[in-house]
């Protein structure tokens, strides 16, 4: 019981910068004028809540898609021995290093309509160029592919970790069985990494859902996400209780994916 007392200092600052404001943002989301009401949430849709949640949900659901079948792949290739392995690992890590901010302006200008690196590209091979963030669809396209840029190594490493812990005896018999790549991938690889990839999963979608930094710089708040509706809201004295409806809302939507995650993702041994 000793022990526990270092685990104090940890405590407080959970307790005290996330489950306090928390609840503390959740009463808050009740309160109007005449004190108890359910107004700031009936509110909320004229405020673009439904719009906002679906752009949410493609921006992070669509990166956190891409995200794992790409970390996958780079860490199907780090987990084998070949010439190189280090530079090649040096350049997946870079993303990880650098700003949000300052790759969400990188990306701004590859992507600006006149003289960016995206349709320079475009034009150099004979197509016309595109105005990205002329409609919802394309601007968030743009969110979701920095967003998968900045953050793929992330799960590269995590998956790279799962892969690395797999002992190399189940691949020998199951090359000995005649098992095939495809076949040792889909029997052996996908079902002892799965909760790891639950783990990935966990980690990246909790951050995708409350992403912000890069879609505020990028898009600004046309087309709207949960936290930049939020945000937007929550600079207003009159709107301040909207946004922590908002707010209230996104958390939900947060637990509600956590647990179906760790539910699906289980804690099994599946090594076999």
């Amino acid at each position: 019981m000793f022990y526990l007392i270092f685990a104090i200092p940890a405590l407080a600052y959970v307790i005290g910068l996330a489950i306090i404001p928390a609840i503390t943002v959740v009463y808050d989301s009740f309160i109007g004028k005449h004190g108890f009401t359910l107004a700031n949430y009936l509110a909320l849709p004229s405020y673009g809540l439904y719009g906002a949640i679906i752009n949410t949900l493609l921006v992070s659901v669509g990166a956190l898609m891409i995200q794992l079948f790409i970390a996958l792949a780079i860490a199907m290739v780090l987990v084998k021995p070949f010439k190189g392995k280090k530079a090649f690992s040096t350049l997946v890590i870079i993303p990880l290093g650098i700003s949000t901010v300052v790759s969400a302006f990188v990306f701004s200008i590859i992507f600006q309509a006149v003289g960016g690196y995206a349709n320079s590209a475009l034009v150099s091979i004979g197509l016309k160029p595109v105005d990205w963030f002329s409609t919802n669809s394309s601007s968030l396209g743009v969110v979701m592919f920095s967003d998968f840029w900045k953050n793929t190594p992330l799960v590269a490493l995590i998956l790279y970790g799962g892969l690395s812990s797999l002992p190399p005896t189940l691949y020998e018999a199951a090359s000995v069985d005649g098992a095939g790549a495809v076949s040792r991938f889909i029997h052996i690889t996908l079902p002892n990494i799965a909760p790891i990839m639950s783990i990935a999963l966990l980690v990246r979608g909790v951050s995708e859902f409350n992403i912000f930094a890069l879609p505020l710089v990028i898009i600004g708040y046309h087309p709207l996400i949960m936290n930049t509706l939020i945000f937007e809201n929550y600079s207003s004295l009159q709107t301040r209780n909207i946004s922590y409806a908002a707010a209230t809302i996104l958390l939900a939507i947060i637990m509600v994916y956590s647990v179906i995650v760790v539910r699906l993702g289980g804690a099994k041994d599946h090594v076999r």
